[in-house]
């Protein structure tokens, strides 16, 4: 608490707390060193280094070289702050370094729900791209997803498509009530597809349906595209280049939205657009990340690395384009709630949750 001699005059500053101080300092030290290590993480993954790590067990830096072919002042440098931020266990008596196995799945298995090297990555590109915000923030202007580079675009999907791989098919879709449907032949708009990680699991386990995967962002649709064809699901999906605000088609059982309503600068219009695809008898899943509705129930570690992806990174592709509401990362049920319903819907029901995400089953209001 400050005082001050007479209204209208500076607070007199109360001595510091040196305890405190040189405790933040040193939380601040670490800061520094976790933001360099998403550098490192993302090259270890890109070189080979974990999984080298993850398949042969405990191993010198001379070893872990020549397993991944590359040079050896590199490869100890980077043993060593992984040893340091404890990511790898490393051994004094006999100089080798090992992957936990619990490490190995979070750092190696694309299948796994736990699975981090993409989240490392867009996190990187993110980072490396927040040098072009400094003036758009003063201005209030805003940064489109083509504007950014491609860590942020291939991170995106290889951190979202292990938790959709997981949960999507076998208790997303499950719990709004669409699975029958599917299964007997739906007609499936997926709004905001990006890489079509999301529309291909869903042609892959429904094949008697029929998707349409839609993004404003051409390269990406290109991707989604290719990867559809490698898949062997093309033949029961078309990648379109639209806004969320203008796909086509009408008649969907289900229309999609993962992780892509609070990037739109107009969400509002995207649900109207929504609503009048649906069949009557039509649901609207939303996946969103998983947020409360008050600043205080997200300042936690999901929530800390959410609301930095919304400074910079979600927010400014809303300001982006026309309207910019900037729903922000961290929404909150309350706020998609209010979206839905200016639409014509009625309340979302909260369906499932997981601990980086919550699905909602929006139906038209009757």
């Amino acid at each position: 608490m400050t005082t001050t001699d007479q209204p209208g005059q500076r607070p007199l500053a109360e001595p510091l707390d040196e305890q405190r101080l040189m405790s933040f300092v040193l939380r601040a030290v670490d800061e520094v060193g976790a933001t360099l290590n998403a550098a490192l993480v993302v090259l270890g993954d890109k070189l080979g280094w974990y999984e080298a790590l993850a398949e042969r067990g405990p191993m010198t830096a001379e070893a872990l070289a020549d397993a991944a072919g590359t040079a050896l002042p590199y490869t100890r440098e980077w043993l060593n702050a992984q040893a340091a931020g404890a990511f790898v266990d490393y051994d004094a008596a006999t100089g080798r370094y090992t992957l936990p196995p619990e490490h190995a799945v979070a750092l190696t298995d694309a299948d796994s729900p736990a699975y981090l090297p993409g989240l490392f990555q867009i996190a990187l590109g993110t980072v490396a791209d927040s040098q072009h915000l400094v003036e758009v923030v003063r201005r209030g202007g805003g940064v489109g997803w083509p504007e950014h580079s491609s860590d942020v675009h291939e991170g995106c999907e290889r951190f979202f498509r292990p938790s959709y791989r997981a949960h999507l098919v076998d208790s997303w879709l499950p719990a709004v009530g669409v699975v029958d449907r599917l299964r007997a032949g739906a007609a499936v708009a997926d709004v905001g597809c990006g890489h079509g990680a999301s529309t291909i699991l869903m042609a892959t386990a429904f094949p008697a349906s029929r998707f349409v995967g839609s993004d404003p962002h051409a390269p990406s649709i290109d991707v989604a595209r290719r990867k559809a064809e490698e898949a062997g699901v093309a033949d029961r999906i078309r990648f379109e280049v639209a806004d969320a605000s203008a796909f086509s088609g009408t008649g969907f059982d289900l229309v999609a939205t993962f992780d892509s309503l609070h990037d739109m600068g107009d969400p509002v219009g995207a649900a109207r657009h929504v609503r009048s695809a649906l069949a009557d008898d039509g649901v609207w899943m939303i996946v969103e990340p998983m947020a409360g509705d008050r600043l205080e129930d997200n300042l936690t570690p999901v929530g800390r690395a959410y609301y930095g992806f919304s400074t910079l990174l979600c927010t400014p592709a809303s300001l982006s384009q026309p309207v910019g509401l900037a729903l922000g990362t961290q929404a909150g049920p309350a706020r998609i709630r209010a979206v839905v319903e200016q639409a014509g819907f009625g309340s979302p029901r909260s369906a499932a949750e997981t601990p980086f995400h919550r699905v909602m089953e929006v139906r038209v209001a009757v």
